[in-house]
């Protein structure tokens, strides 16, 4: 693809990428990111690894963050297992403090046959872990999910979570949250690149999925720069790293020395 068509391409995505809602909190305080997810999300470990890591190296004026994102949850298994009475549990210990975000982003693993979640059902989970937070003092803000590296033979990405990208965004505008869409976001950047150097950003060989450290850190300032758009209250507190930004912008490959 030549550089002038990806520019515009990426240019012309990026007020389809965010959606703001007219609830979420005041820059009275600094922010909090707390991150729920699976392993897209998650710390890069054996099996996992995603943007968030990446994304909490982004943070500054006094926010803070923590990367609740698991290996293999589903919005079922994350409330079962555990982890969102923890993340709740922190969205109440940080509400004198802090304005308080927690992402939000499945379907990953939702989507697997095994775990017997229906659309309509993935849907409604989602809806309800945004009251959740909002009945606990923080406000949700839903992430569609990070896009695989599968690549057809014409060069363009698999879409393979349509139904859980647009489930997320059901849920978000059902429950007048903010979201932004990352997987539209990476797609396009992954297009941009292509397959050879989109490999670069494997866990493992072979891995198309998980992130490696440098794709954490690609993504997450991603993520930071989608955050941004939605209002000062986000971009305060995450700016993106200026050379990944331009790379990403121009659709240029990246990897960060990490």
């Amino acid at each position: 693809m030549k550089a002038s068509s990806v520019v515009s391409s990426l240019a012309l995505l990026a007020g389809s990428l965010v959606s703001a809602s007219p609830t979420r909190c005041r820059v009275d305080k600094p922010a909090a990111f707390l991150l729920a997810g699976d392993s897209t999300t998650a710390v890069q470990s054996t099996g996992g690894g995603g943007w968030g890591t990446g994304f909490l190296g982004t943070l500054t004026n006094g926010a803070v963050g923590t990367n609740y994102g698991h290996n293999g949850r589903t919005t079922v298994s994350f409330v079962e297992g555990g982890d969102w009475a923890n993340v709740i549990a922190d969205v109440k210990s940080k509400a004198a403090k802090y304005d308080t975000y927690v992402t939000i982003q499945f379907g990953h693993n939702d989507q697997k046959a095994a775990a017997n979640i229906s659309v309509a059902q993935f849907t409604a989970n989602l809806q309800n872990l945004g009251q959740e937070v909002r009945a606990a003092g923080g406000e949700p803000v839903f992430v569609t999910p990070l896009s695989r590296r599968n690549y057809n033979a014409s060069g363009k990405i698999i879409l393979n979570l349509a139904d859980q990208v647009a489930a997320t965004i059901v849920a978000a505008k059902a429950t007048s949250a903010d979201y932004i869409d990352l997987n539209k976001a990476s797609v396009a950047y992954l297009e941009a690149i292509g397959l050879a150097d989109a490999t670069k950003y494997n866990l493992v060989e072979g891995d198309f999925t998980h992130l490696n450290a440098a794709g954490s850190v690609v993504f997450g300032n991603l993520v930071s720069g989608l955050l941004g758009k939605l209002g000062r209250e986000f971009s305060a507190y995450t700016v993106e790293d200026k050379t990944i930004k331009a790379a990403i912008k121009e659709g240029k490959f990246i990897l960060p020395s990490v």
